[in-house]
């Protein structure tokens, strides 16, 4: 019987994390190495891309070159990207203004309890708003 893959949701912090070299990055790099592996399958809001690039755009030690090379890698990633429509637009209203947070922060949180699966963040204040909320971890607390 072939076993299941996991399936986790990703945040922007974690991804921008692939391509800067930072603290963290080691945890989020065996999270895209076990994603290339087959080992899991990734899911995220199409405004990852987005924040990513906007966050590596904004890297002193980045250039245009580097940036756009980030983007032909997010897109050939393939990972399965959700659009912010009907029920989860609604949850991420209603945690963003319940936590305190961004619509795009908590997108991410709305989308990993639509889909009842784990959230994988390197942002600390996020974790500490979001305290409470089960599906949220530390990216340092990823394993297989």
């Amino acid at each position: 019987m072939e076993r299941q893959k996991k399936i986790v949701v990703v945040d922007a912090s974690v991804v921008a994390k692939w391509f800067v070299d930072e603290e963290h990055t080691k945890r989020a790099l065996q999270l895209r190495d076990d994603y290339t592996k087959g080992i899991v399958d990734l899911r995220s809001t199409q405004l990852m891309p987005f924040e990513v690039l906007n966050a590596l755009r904004y890297n002193p030690s980045l250039g245009q070159t580097e940036v756009e090379k980030a983007g032909l890698a997010l897109t050939r990633f393939r990972m399965g990207l959700y659009p912010l429509l009907e029920e989860l637009k609604d949850a991420c209203v209603r945690l963003a203004f319940k936590h305190g947070v961004t619509i795009y922060d908590a997108s991410y949180l709305a989308l990993s309890q639509y889909l009842e699966k784990e959230l994988y963040t390197a942002d600390e204040k996020l974790l500490i708003k979001t305290k409470g909320e089960e599906t949220i971890h530390h990216i340092e607390e990823y394993h297989r």
